[in-house]
């Protein structure tokens, strides 16, 4: 009997088993479609935002691209406002620069015997380093460089470029070159050499020697400029570089509060004018070794003058006297040769239409009386009697480095020779 009521009992709890996990699996049924139905309305739901995000990201992009080109044509336009006010000025800068210069050397021509030339020399040498400053930053905002019609010799080219620096005495030219730069090139190069000469005696110290010399390395002519500064660092030599190159052109506003025109000026016109300046050398001082590579295109050998028919002895008398006044009428009192007409300057930014002239002004005619004794003192090598030593010290300096850069100015001046300066 007992039996019979247990059989019962596991039927029952079987049944009701079977009816439990049958309920289960209907619910678990309601359960998976109800999240079908639920992950289906959220994934349509998700994906109508999705293309909404999607539509404002698109738009909000525009808008991005919009206000990016806005800003960048306004900077554009600020700095080319910027540019041509600064232009402007330089050139104005440079009119008033040539404008001196013409004073100075009537005043020079006028009063070369007195004691205070000296004193104009002084001034007319900071002139040129004012024009050299105004020349760079026209340069920088777009201006072009001036133009010659001759070429010049490249010693005298460096020549003209150490008077536009303010510690010129430190500057040794060691050789001669015998070389001579085409009249395109002419006055970049001495703009670039003028910055690194200036570059040079601005990071070394105020007694250290800057040497320049000049190399042929395969078909090239470099202009090699040797100082005993500080060196450069990893960082400022990757800077330096990439000015130099031309790669990275710097803004206005990126030059800083003291702005550096020097090698951002030199990388616009090596690219302009196809020449390469590297200052990632070591000088034997343990300094900065800068290098002006000019390619063959840009420099000839320098012309040798003809020499001088030779005289018959057995030509009449009156001949040889017109000979003779001739070659004194060209010479001044002191033997020295007088100057001729000035030709177009080197660092001269011609204006073209808008009448603007460049640093040294335009041609000038020579005057009578117009000679290397008249304009650099009444005695030899500049110095005057009764004037104090210091006087004829700084007269004789400055007026032997004008005469070279007078020289690298005027290709037809002869330079005389500068003799033995005063200690």
């Amino acid at each position: 009997m007992s039996l019979d009521v247990l059989m019962w009992c596991l039927v029952a709890a079987l049944a009701i088993a079977i009816a439990v996990a049958a309920a289960l699996v209907a619910r678990n049924r309601a359960l998976e479609t109800k999240k079908g139905e639920a992950e289906h309305a959220l994934t349509q739901r998700l994906n109508l935002t999705q293309g909404q995000l999607d539509s404002a990201q698109a738009a909000l992009e525009r808008f991005r691209q919009q206000q990016v080109t806005a800003i960048r044509e306004a900077e554009r336009a600020s700095e080319e406002s910027t540019k041509a006010v600064l232009k402007g000025a330089a050139r104005f800068l440079q009119s008033l620069a040539a404008e001196q210069t013409t004073l100075l050397d009537d005043i020079q021509r006028k009063y070369g015997g007195h004691a205070v030339l000296s004193d104009l020399l002084e001034v007319h040498h900071a002139n040129a380093q004012m024009g050299r400053k105004a020349q760079g930053i026209a340069v920088m905002c777009g201006a072009p460089l001036g133009r010659r019609n001759k070429p010049a010799s490249v010693y005298d080219v460096v020549r003209s470029a150490q008077g536009q620096i303010r510690n010129f005495q430190r500057v040794e030219l060691v050789q001669q070159s015998g070389m001579a730069l085409k009249a395109s090139a002419v006055a970049p190069v001495a703009l670039a050499v003028a910055e690194l000469l200036d570059n040079a005696a601005s990071f070394s110290q105020h007694d250290a020697p800057i040497e320049v010399t000049f190399q042929r390395v395969q078909g090239n002519l470099c202009i090699v400029i040797d100082d005993a500064g500080v060196g450069m660092s990893d960082e400022d030599r990757q800077k330096a570089v990439a000015l130099l190159s031309g790669e990275a052109v710097p803004g206005l506003s990126q030059l800083g509060n003291q702005p550096k025109f020097g090698f951002p000026v030199i990388g616009l016109i090596a690219r302009q004018y196809g020449f390469k300046v590297d200052v990632t050398g070591v000088s034997r001082y343990g300094g900065v070794r800068a290098v002006v590579l000019l390619p063959k295109e840009l420099w000839t050998m320098e012309e040798t003058p003809a020499p001088e028919p030779e005289r018959d002895a057995n030509a009449p008398i009156n001949i040889r006297r017109g000979e003779s006044q001739a070659r004194a009428s060209s010479r001044t009192v002191h033997g020295l040769p007088k100057r001729a007409a000035r030709q177009a300057p080197l660092t001269s930014a011609t204006g073209g239409q808008d009448g603007n002239v460049g640093q040294y002004g335009g041609q000038h005619a020579a005057q009578p009386g117009d000679q290397y004794g008249g304009q650099y003192g009444g005695q030899p090598g500049g110095q005057q009697a009764g004037t104090p030593p210091l006087q004829r010290r700084s007269g004789g300096s400055l007026g032997a480095l004008q005469r070279g850069t007078l020289s690298g100015r005027n290709l037809d001046v002869p330079s005389p020779e500068e003799g033995t300066e005063d200690a």
